[in-house]
């Protein structure tokens, strides 16, 4: 395998270099190494077709027809890695905050053992995640340039405005979630000399270099990479105008479409002074000082806000219109019952466009204590270990990035829509093995394959489809798993199939008229 890039490139004649070079520049520039410049020199029969095109038809196929499924599949994969990133960003925050509630950030206590593997282990995720999507942002790169020489010496058809926007799209969002989950890293290891001083040693027992975050740092602050998203971006902005009212139906374009704008580095590489003061501190490996975080607040910026704001990975751009309603959570939690599910919709939350339909999010309600005293399982083995958090309020289970946890019914209800779904004629006996299942749950990682046919990780709507072993709930199969959405849950409410709607509201307003009929509306049903 090729190390050296000026090595391979020889061979090549001084016309043959001039016609490749400028794409010789992207392949190196997005993927580590020199792995991927090999095999794109090998197809010598074509030297002047553009390089990063040579290997479009093997994947996409010659025509339109084609190409359009293969770059929608392509997107709905990638949504899985923005997913990862996510739960990546939320992870690390959580860590950090423990460190320093410790005291073991500012050094008043050591690093324990298990602090140590964690902040190796992130790290490590951290790049396998970052090559996965350089990979991503390579694969579409040139979208944007093809010219009329490469589709007649290909044999292509020429690719739509459409589809030619989209590959950009998701080339430059990968490449700008690389970005933002490197400035959340540095945000919050790089100012801290402890921390970063340890990740960047060297060790064999995680597969991990000398300097790994410095490399990342000059990675980052790279002005040539920086040129080549501009270049992105501007195609992206001037194409936009006049495809976009057509797309408006295309799910994916959307989906593509809220990540770049919800960008905290798309709004700040439009700004070189800002972006470039920060990548020339981190080159030099010293943390962003507060003269730098006033001068971006001064030009509508502020980093710290639009990361750490957004912690949660959620890209929450408001808070939902039921938050922090006193009246509704009164109301709501008069009429729950143990083992009823919750729906949810977050239309402010990136998240939510990632699954499909109306509903973006199912949960279980587990019952208040005398609830549990009640069903007489409040000593169960089970139950006894949750007995802290049930007793303050947290009797939501649900499976959220982070994992299947427990919260309260006020941290539940930052939704503009909810539905509370009952089991009509459930029997004691079934009530309680629901409510022992939910809890049986707790603490599983989340399923970024989203495959009901496994119970190690679940998903959302998931843990519905386990806790109810009862019901046949309908499913529907989506890169080649079978998977079940939160609409597909509500669907056993709409058709009558053993849920009763219990409570329905919608846009911030709870449906007493007809609440069956606009749910079903809503969801197209």
């Amino acid at each position: 395998m090729c190390k050296k890039p000026e090595l391979c490139l020889q061979s090549l004649s001084l016309m043959m270099w001039k016609r490749v070079r400028k794409n010789l520049f992207l392949a190196v520039l997005f993927l580590p190494g020199c792995s991927f410049v090999q095999p794109v020199l090998q197809t010598e029969n074509m030297p002047s077709v553009e390089t990063c095109w040579r290997q479009t038809p093997v994947k996409f196929g010659m025509t339109e027809s084609s190409m359009t499924p293969v770059l929608n599949h392509e997107i709905e994969v990638y949504k899985t890695l923005v997913e990862e990133s996510l739960v990546h960003r939320e992870t690390a925050i959580q860590v950090i905050n423990q460190l320093r509630e410790e005291g073991k950030v500012d050094g008043s206590m050591p690093l324990s053992g298990h602090d140590l593997d964690r902040l190796n282990e992130g790290l490590m995720d951290h790049l396998s995640l970052r090559g996965k999507l350089y990979q991503v942002a390579y694969a579409q790169s040139c979208w944007h340039q093809p010219s009329e020489e490469t589709y007649e010496q290909l044999g292509m058809e020429p690719i739509s405005d459409a589809n030619q926007l989209k590959g950009t799209m998701l080339s430059l969002s990968s490449a700008l979630i690389l970005y933002d989950n490197y400035l959340m890293m540095s945000s919050l290891y790089e100012e801290n000399s402890k921390l970063r001083r340890f990740l960047n040693q060297q060790d064999v027992a995680y597969d991990k270099g000398q300097n790994a975050l410095k490399r990342l740092a000059r990675s980052y602050s790279s002005s040539a990479k920086r040129r080549v998203v501009k270049h992105a971006i501007k195609f992206y902005e001037k194409r936009l105008k006049k495809v976009s009212s057509e797309r408006a139906h295309d799910e994916n374009f959307v989906y593509l479409n809220t990540l770049i704008k919800q960008s905290q580095s798309y709004n700040m590489m439009k700004k070189d002074s800002s972006l470039g003061r920060i990548g020339q501190h981190l080159a030099f490996m010293s943390s962003i000082t507060q003269d730098d975080l006033i001068g971006l607040e001064n030009q509508g910026m502020n980093l710290f806000s639009g990361l750490f704001g957004n912690a949660m990975g959620l890209v929450e751009f408001r808070k939902g219109k039921l938050y922090d309603n006193s009246a509704v959570l009164n109301h709501v939690s008069s009429q729950l019952h143990a083992g009823d599910i919750l729906l949810e919709k977050t239309p402010f939350r990136l998240t939510d466009k990632l699954i499909p339909g109306h509903w973006g999010h199912a949960a279980i309600w587990i019952g208040t204590e005398p609830e549990l005293k009640a069903l007489g399982i409040w000593r169960d083995p089970v139950i006894v270990p949750y007995h802290d958090k049930i007793k303050a309020g947290a009797s939501v289970v649900e499976a959220l990035r982070s994992g299947v946890q427990m919260n309260s019914m006020q941290h539940f209800l930052n939704v503009d829509d909810l539905a509370v779904l009952r089991s009509t004629g459930s029997i004691k006996a079934t009530k309680i093995k629901r409510i022992l299942l939910a809890l049986k749950q707790v603490g599983k990682a989340y399923d970024f394959n989203f495959d009901v046919e496994t119970t190690d990780k679940i998903v959302c709507s998931e843990l519905v489809y386990t806790v109810y072993t009862d019901m046949n709930w309908p499913t529907e199969k989506a890169l080649g798993r079978y998977t079940i959405s939160p609409d597909n849950v509500a669907k056993k409410a709409v058709e009558g199939g053993g849920l009763n709607l219990v409570s329905f509201y919608n846009d911030g307003r709870e449906v007493t008229a007809h609440p069956l009929e606009r749910m079903a509306q809503l969801m197209g049903e």
